[in-house]
């Protein structure tokens, strides 16, 4: 299973939904840095130095940094879904495909809604 590192935004019930899929994943709460206000490579900085990939639904400037500087865990950048068993599955098997998430820039998408 997947080290990942959830970043301040990120919602607590997918993170609580990973973890019941066996996932370790490490939230800014839990690291002890909740309401710091970091900056986003200090956050990639931070998900690099414990080894994990960094999940996120800041999906425009972590992009932008993995492009600037693909030495780095993962990232995953997710859109919001209010469905958070769904997306936390949706997760699950992005990260499964993967040995190692190292440089990898993953997106996991809310799914189309009918007729929209």
């Amino acid at each position: 299973m997947a080290r990942l590192y959830a970043n301040e935004n990120f919602p607590l019930p997918v993170v609580e939904e990973l973890r019941k899929q066996g996932h370790d994943v490490l939230t800014t709460l839990d690291a002890g840095r909740a309401g710091q206000a970091m900056g986003d490579e200090e956050v990639l900085s931070l998900a690099r130095t414990e080894a994990r990939a960094l999940l996120t639904l800041n999906r425009k400037h972590f992009v932008r940094l993995h492009g600037l500087s693909p030495e780095h865990s993962g990232i995953v950048v997710c859109t919001f879904d209010p469905d958070f068993v769904g997306q936390a599955t949706r997760i699950h098997a992005a990260v499964s495909g993967y040995r190692s998430l190292s440089g990898q820039l993953l997106r996991v998408n809310r799914p189309a809604q009918p007729g929209a």
